[in-house]
């Protein structure tokens, strides 16, 4: 409900940067000729420093909450500066990107009423449509001139609307499937035991198969040492679980007198099914099958009250298993590395650059966990593992 506001503030402040008649006149100076004695010495000031400033994308770091932070323009190469902010550093995360007017007033800086918080899609259109307006290359470095973004201030708040609005309008839950690209289907096979086969002859012959970890008495994870290879849509959520550096593709559990294999796929529900068919041949009958999709899964989670797990042991557990997934995680191959590793990327130039940006993009999604303990994890210990603290600005 606050949108409409905000963008009436972007076109408001893109007016009153604007002259017309030749540059001959602009709103603010008319106002402060024959009203400026209405205004606090303050409040003329401020208004002079809006009417000459460009609106631009910055990248937000160094958040005081209440105070300050720090943000670097992403058009232009200037040093980053520190804006005295009191609501927006209340909501904003380290690395967000956000549209908005540095507005010098004395020896600060503030920034304008109208902020635009910017998404990866809406940060895409807004450099499309500056190279695009400016006829600038694809691999030409942006770095603008004030007159440029102030010439170009109606594609900030454009490209900020083109992004967001078709979510308004037609939500959609993001496409999730496994780390093979697979469609997200959580699938439970029930094998049934054979006449007069037990617990211990399923467990004998299970202890055997070369792709079975022991998850306990009962329990087994199905894993493979092959690396996965992703073959899904673009801009899908894959869900990822390793287990002794290999990829699980399962778990198995002994239920009474039956064995159930539970997958998230229907591919992996077809090869689960041959695979154990083969391996407990005359001890298991033809399984059951029970599917469920992702959505309904999600759903169901929502309607069932979760156990009270305390607020220090739940951020112990969560900070744990982080520092275990992003141990593993630098030394293996990531797609937005073109399939390097972190530490082979961080070697050369151009990888320097898009581990730093790969590195923002977990920490801000991190950060973006609003009363969960992953909001809390501090990424400082990667930047500094590669190299890259200093980069940390």
């Amino acid at each position: 409900e606050t949108w409409p506001m905000t963008l009436w503030g972007c076109a408001f402040e893109d007016l009153l940067a604007r002259t017309f008649d030749y540059g001959k006149a602009n709103v603010v100076d008319l106002y402060l000729e024959q009203r400026g004695w209405a205004e606090g010495a303050t409040d003329r000031k401020y208004l002079a420093g809006l009417r000459s400033a460009a609106p631009s994308l910055f990248e937000v770091s160094q958040i005081v909450p209440g105070k300050s932070m720090v943000v670097r323009d992403l058009l232009s190469v200037s040093d980053p500066v520190t804006v005295r902010e009191k609501s927006a550093t209340r909501s904003l995360k380290p690395w967000d990107r956000i549209a908005v007017r540095v507005v010098k007033q004395g020896d600060d800086y503030v920034i304008s009423g109208a902020l635009l918080q910017f998404s990866s899609e809406a940060t895409e259109l807004l450099l499309d449509g500056l190279r695009h307006t400016l006829e600038l290359g694809p691999r030409q470095t942006l770095n603008l001139t004030e007159d440029q973004k102030r010439g170009c201030a109606p594609l900030f708040a454009n490209a900020w609307l083109f992004a967001e609005l078709p979510k308004v309008l037609a939500p959609e839950l993001p496409t999730l499937t496994n780390n093979n690209g697979d469609p997200l289907e959580f699938h439970d096979l029930r094998f049934p035991f054979a006449a007069g086969v037990l617990q211990k002859d399923v467990k004998s012959r299970l202890a055997r198969h070369p792709e079975l970890l022991t998850d306990g008495q009962k329990a087994w994870s199905w894993v493979t040492p092959e690396p996965a290879t992703y073959g899904g849509p673009k801009g899908a959520l894959a869900m990822h679980t390793t287990k002794a550096g290999q990829t699980v593709l399962g778990y198995l559990e002994l239920k009474g007198k039956a064995l159930i294999l539970s997958v998230n796929s229907a591919e992996r529900a077809v090869t689960g099914r041959k695979m154990l068919m083969s391996a407990l041949d005359g001890l298991v009958k033809a399984p059951l099958t029970s599917i469920q999709t992702a959505e309904k899964a999600m759903a169901e989670h929502q309607e069932i009250p979760s156990d009270e797990v305390p607020p220090d042991i739940a951020r112990q557990i969560t900070h744990e298993t982080l520092n275990r997934h992003y141990r593993e995680t630098l030394d293996k191959p990531v797609p937005a590395l073109a399939d390097k590793t972190p530490r082979q990327a961080v070697r050369g130039a151009a990888g320097r650059k898009k581990v730093i940006a790969w590195l923002k993009h977990i920490e801000n999604a991190s950060a973006r966990q609003p009363g969960s303990p992953m909001a809390e994890y501090d990424f400082r210990w990667m930047w500094e593992e590669l190299g890259l603290l200093d980069e940390r600005v």
